[in-house]
């Protein structure tokens, strides 16, 4: 679960990630929120087809990082753990 940094940031993080949650869903993957470092980096885990896609780092950087930073535009990056 996220590191309880502060509770409106990680609030901030999981509607970005609710926001993004139905396009990767429809391609039958989905999305957790693992930590939020000290540093303001962003530890997510894609599960389901996301896991294993080719083009996951696009996503992750285009879509998932950019959703991120429009609510907590503090955070410094997005980067999945396996």
């Amino acid at each position: 679960m996220a590191l309880e940094t502060d509770t409106s940031l990680v609030q901030k993080i999981e509607k970005a990630l609710a926001e993004i949650r139905p396009y990767l869903e429809s391609d039958g993957g989905d999305i957790s929120l693992v930590e939020v470092t000290p540093d303001m980096v962003v530890k997510v885990q894609l599960h389901g087809s996301c896991q294993s896609c080719s083009v996951n780092q696009m996503t992750l950087k285009a879509g998932v990082e950019q959703s991120i930073k429009k609510y907590a535009p503090e955070i410094k990056g997005v980067v999945n753990i396996d």
